[in-house]
């Protein structure tokens, strides 16, 4: 399915010469003078090389079809993250390098959309947001009363983020996946 480059999106799944590519980055460019281009940058699912193409964002590409499906995270293993289908049951073996560095955020039971082309993962969308605890931090210093002021914490899961000084260990705070950045302390 043809479809055009300003479209694109990470995680998205393009055919590139016959062969299939994961989006790691979709940047659209609008120069001051010239044609706006979309720039990406690519994984060839094969091997894992990675190449970065620019297109004019009216040019057409060819879009890998792709099926989207829930799956629940059930544990990783030497082999990769096993993810288990909740309407039958089926059980997924997504490979470390199709999850890259996403990992580090996986919890037991999280629901993720696993793309799968021909029966075989090729990309996986985790939750944008997720919630975390803070096992250490630096202790708040008095007098600290700028609001722009943030402290450095280690979340349970080895992340590192910058969270306001009222924060303290064993607080539980969201956190956006893609940028480890936080966002607010958790209401629950």
């Amino acid at each position: 399915m043809k479809v055009i480059a300003s479209s694109l999106r990470k995680g998205n799944i393009v055919d590139k010469d016959g062969k299939l590519y994961v989006i790691l980055t979709a940047e659209n460019i609008h120069p001051g003078k010239g044609t706006p281009v979309t720039q990406l940058d690519m994984r060839r699912i094969s091997d894992g090389v990675k190449i970065s193409e620019r297109y004019r964002t009216t040019e057409q590409v060819e879009r890998a079809y792709v099926e989207d499906r829930d799956f629940n995270f059930l544990y990783s293993d030497g082999e990769g993250h096993h993810f288990m289908n909740p309407e039958n049951y089926d059980q997924v073996v997504v490979p470390a390098d199709v999850m890259g560095d996403q990992a580090i955020w996986l919890q037991e039971n999280m629901t993720c959309v696993v793309s799968m082309h021909e029966g075989v993962p090729v990309a996986i969308q985790i939750p944008a947001r997720v919630t975390l605890e803070i096992t250490q931090t630096e202790p708040t210093m008095k007098g600290q009363t700028a609001s722009s002021s943030y402290k450095p914490a280690m979340l349970s899961n080895g992340a590192r983020t910058m969270v306001p000084p009222h924060i303290g260990p064993g607080t539980r705070v969201v956190v956006m996946t893609e940028d480890s950045s936080y966002v607010e302390r958790a209401k629950d």
